[in-house]
């Protein structure tokens, strides 16, 4: 297979993980509507952790293997810092909806890049650190905190965009030693641990539409990090990256058709240059690569 048609099925798997995603929110959002967001994001983790330890024991040296680290710390609190930010982000899809919600989260790649100095000792540009303020004038946008009375809620979702840089970060950070198997074993289990010592006191009864409901949260979980792991592995990151802001419009498509949602103005506005921004970002980043 040549490098073009790697990079064509990459960008095809990462395009189908996007939509894949974009339906998990959505259920997600019908969940969280009517049940506790720490038992809908417990039960998720529980299926997520049985399909990581099943990944591992397919591999060479099977859990054993998966589980060794010379950094259990970081490992640790990268998995706990994805396991909140999920909570977070259900929550705001409950308070704002999956279109504004997914406008402003869209600015965590520019916060990683802002961060990937002081983090990770690499070095930022001003043409990085420009677009990354223009990003933010786009955040801005959307959030309009100086018309009318100003939402604090619209700060929930900026709030899952920073934790989710950081965990982004901290992966890339613990993969200078480990190997992505062990970080996504770290990440599902610790999580799935994490997560339960809340969601156990949160239980409540649910109805059996729901439950299948819940079933599918959970098979788009594990299909779309499927997708996710083939992608990374017949591309490279660098090229298929942009093609994940396609999951910004899957989602809003979610919200306005399923959640009748409506598209603002200043949000359209705000997400353009926040993903324009942001492809800059990445393009530089290719650029001194």
């Amino acid at each position: 297979m040549t490098q073009t048609q790697n990079v064509r099925l990459g960008i095809a798997l990462m395009l189908g993980a996007s939509i894949v995603f974009a339906v998990q929110d959505g259920i997600s959002r019908h969940l969280a509507d009517a049940y506790n967001v720490y038992m809908i994001v417990m039960i998720r983790y529980w299926f997520f952790a049985a399909f990581v330890v099943a990944l591992a024991r397919r591999k060479a040296g099977g859990i054993t293997a998966a589980a060794r680290t010379s950094q259990p710390w970081v490992q640790m609190f990268r998995a706990l810092l994805l396991a909140v930010e999920i909570c977070v982000m259900i929550g705001a899809f409950t308070l704002l909806g999956l279109v504004e919600s997914h406008a402003v989260f869209a600015c965590y790649p520019l916060i990683v890049a802002a961060l990937s100095g002081p983090v990770l000792g690499e070095k930022v540009g001003w043409r990085r650190w420009s677009a990354i303020a223009v990003g933010f004038v786009g955040v801005t946008i959307i959030l309009q905190p100086g018309y009318g009375v100003f939402d604090p809620a619209a700060l929930v979702p900026l709030l899952a965009a920073a934790m989710f840089a950081l965990y982004a970060l901290m992966t890339r950070y613990v993969g200078r030693r480990d190997g992505a198997a062990t970080s996504f074993f770290w990440t599902g289990t610790v999580g799935a641990v994490a997560v339960s010592m809340v969601g156990v006191w949160f239980w409540e009864p649910m109805t059996t539409p729901d439950w299948g409901w819940m079933l599918a949260l959970c098979l788009t979980g594990v299909l779309g990090h499927w997708l996710l792991i083939r992608c990374y592995e017949v591309a490279e990151a660098s090229a298929v990256q942009p093609f994940a802001y396609s999951q910004l419009v899957f989602a809003a498509s979610v919200g306005i058709l399923v959640f009748g949602e409506t598209l603002r103005a200043n949000v359209t506005l705000g997400v353009l240059i926040i993903v324009g921004a942001g492809l800059f970002t990445l393009w530089r980043e290719r650029q001194q690569a």
